[in-house]
């Protein structure tokens, strides 16, 4: 029996992440030539075809999703027996900031990967607004955090943009009603800006009936059929439905992101914090069947 290659599998991981060979190379610091390859190898220590062609695209084969979860398994048991053995791994506080909807959406997956390389560090982690965590990082009560981007409130490292859109409940009609019942954040949400000023824009009138300051509460009046409402493409749960111009709801922008840190004093551990917030978000997407050619 052939034994598998951890950084072959390593660079695997790294391919289905992305979705694509050449940015997978720049994650694990090799050519496109080389990553590509390492899956030449992989194929034929595992025997089977763990790519196919789709037009120009590559997509993993049901043999490839198979090997995907025993890859992510092997190399994170890998990085946990290693960090084990680790005396120089970061040790110490590091604080995060980052409004509830986005801690529901990203923060399972930036632990788990923060934690996989410095289990020995504790993560502080406070769910606030975002005009309140930029004032946090300002005062330096906490180390870093992750916001809603807008120009007028300063720079930050953009990490991730979502396509804003309006959900309704899939099992009602509320969006058809005169004028349209909308649950929104509060008056300083730059999402609730965005859908008042698109439906002023459009000529449709609209009353606001929900105003809560956490997510959870505007999924609820959502998925009751009571409101109308807007969110980033990652936070559609299953019985939202999504409006389009077709429905009467004109198109709104973008949602932008950001990362900001505390420059008070040097902090490794917030620096190695960022550094996993930057490859999460990165990696997130709804599906990654497909992957680019090799050669893009």
């Amino acid at each position: 029996m052939h034994l598998l290659d951890i950084d072959q599998l390593r660079t695997f991981v790294a391919i289905a992440d992305t979705g694509s060979f050449t940015r997978a190379a720049d994650v694990v610091h090799k050519t496109q030539s080389a990553v590509s390859m390492q899956m030449k190898r992989l194929e034929e220590r595992v025997g089977r075809a763990i790519f196919e062609r789709d037009g120009r695209l590559s997509k993993l084969t049901d043999e490839g999703e198979r090997l995907l979860d025993y890859a992510r398994r092997i190399v994170r048991l890998n990085t946990e027996c290693m960090a084990s053995f680790n005396d120089n791994e970061l040790v110490g506080r590091v604080r995060l900031g980052l409004p509830d909807d986005y801690a529901d959406r990203y923060l399972p997956e930036i632990l788990a990967r923060f934690s996989r390389s410095n289990p020995k560090a504790e993560v502080t982690v406070m769910c606030e607004p975002t005009h309140n965590l930029i004032e946090r990082v300002q005062h330096g009560d906490i180390d870093l955090a992750i916001i809603t981007h807008v120009d007028r409130r300063g720079p930050s490292e953009i990490v991730r943009i979502e396509q804003l859109l309006w959900v309704t409940s899939a099992r009602h009609s509320v969006h058809e009603e005169t004028p349209i019942p909308l649950a929104l954040g509060r008056p300083n949400c730059d999402w609730r800006h965005s859908a008042t000023e698109a439906l002023e824009s459009a000529d449709r009138p609209f009353r606001i009936l929900y105003v809560a300051w956490h997510s959870t509460a505007v999924g609820a009046a959502i998925l009751a059929g009571l409101a109308v409402s807007v969110l980033p493409e990652s936070a559609v749960r299953p019985g939202m439905r999504i409006l389009g111009p077709s429905d009467g709801f004109p198109a709104l922008p973008s949602c932008k992101i950001g990362l900001i840190r505390s420059r008070r004093e040097e902090n490794p551990l917030a620096d190695a914090l960022g550094f996993h917030i930057k490859q999460s978000l990165d990696n997130l997407g709804a599906t990654r069947p497909l992957l680019a050619p090799a050669a893009e």
